[in-house]
């Protein structure tokens, strides 16, 4: 059996939750048995509320302190490391820093599934030493795969997968005859920010269309400026909630702005939709674009008016979305699902040992 020590980032972060935690079970059949080392704390929690209004001059040693305890908490991991066979680190230990890092036993498999050389302050010098530590990078797609490849040893590109039983279609002697159009979007609070982005298409879609509405499934309420709150159904995210609140979508959207943080993206949300057969309109930023290139799974919209089109397209072509839903989730299955990546991981760890 080979031993796997895995540092991650939190509970709930969705890097830790898709691209370590899922396989642990299906590594074990492997004979890989991998033991996560989750922090108590977040590494990318702000400081708790009460603390954020004490006087200026406190602020700064309340955020070094905040700091040290998040690498602090890591500490039981790098000690573990040591009495393991491979050392699986998701992200660094600290965005932003190079920490304790160094001190991980080696063979360090490094795994990437943002652009994390953006983070402030050091991200990019950080980013740079660990790759340069790491025995093997695991980047989530050609993007990091090429900025990272400079530093790396040995770099495999790994998809962030898809568990294809629990997101899944609906099933049709379940589905609901309700005649609404359900506009769907899933994702954390910190990137709300990119379907604002594209509020006023949205708007103006529901408002001309009668029996529509969109959906957010987040870990904070929306706040949009002008979008009805009529037209909107609010589902606070839980792990237990979002394969569920997906199969009830029409259409799913990923919209990004083109930067460099947004070419790091791993196209995740998108892959979920196309799981769960749900035609996709998303940016043509990125993996989104390789994605779509696999076959007719949905469509790209790059300005305000092609996002209304599409949305407006796939309204009056419902045939499309059984269609296109299907296709998705054979992509899906064939290159993305949580089985077919298991095995690329597992390969993985056999290759150091």
């Amino acid at each position: 059996m080979i031993r796997v020590t895995a540092l991650t980032s939190g509970q709930y972060v969705p890097s830790a939750r898709f691209r370590i935690r899922q396989h642990i079970h299906s590594l074990r059949d492997m004979g890989i048995y991998v033991r996560e080392y989750i922090p108590i704390v977040n590494r990318y929690a702000l400081l708790p509320g009460i603390l954020r209004n004490v006087k200026h001059n406190y602020v700064l040693p309340l955020y070094a302190f905040w700091g040290i305890a998040k690498v602090a908490v890591c500490v039981p991991g790098i000690i573990s490391s040591w009495n393991a066979q491979v050392t699986w680190l998701e992200r660094s230990l600290l965005p932003g820093y190079l920490t304790l890092e160094p001190l991980l036993k080696k063979p360090l498999v490094f795994d990437v599934d943002d652009s994390i050389w953006l983070s402030r302050p050091f991200g990019r010098s950080a980013t740079i030493q660990i790759a340069k530590h790491a025995d093997t990078i695991i980047a989530g797609n050609k993007y990091l795969a090429d900025w990272l490849t400079r530093w790396a040893r040995d770099i495999r590109i790994v998809p962030t997968a898809v568990d294809t039983d629990r997101f899944r279609p609906t099933d049709p002697s379940t589905k609901s005859t309700n005649k609404f159009f359900t506009i769907g979007w899933t994702g954390t609070a910190s990137n709300l920010v990119f379907l604002y982005d594209i509020e006023e298409s949205l708007t103006r879609f529901v408002q001309n269309h009668k029996y529509t509405f969109l959906m957010v499934v987040s870990d904070a309420m929306p706040a949009f400026r002008k979008f009805p709150s009529d037209k909107m159904k609010y589902i606070p995210w839980t792990p237990g909630c979002e394969a569920k609140a997906i199969r009830q979508m029409d259409v799913g959207l990923m919209p990004l702005p083109d930067n460099k943080w947004t070419k790091g993206k791993c196209s995740f949300k998108m892959l979920q939709y196309m799981a769960s057969a749900i035609p996709v309109i998303v940016s043509p930023v990125g993996m989104n674009t390789e994605v779509l290139s696999m076959g007719n799974v949905g469509l790209s919209a790059a300005t305000p008016g092609k996002w209304y089109e599409a949305l407006d397209e796939i309204f009056h072509h419902p045939k499309w979305h059984m269609e296109w839903g299907k296709t998705g989730r054979e992509v899906v299955k064939r290159h993305f699902s949580s089985k077919v990546v298991s095995a690329q991981l597992g390969s993985i760890f056999q290759d150091l040992t």
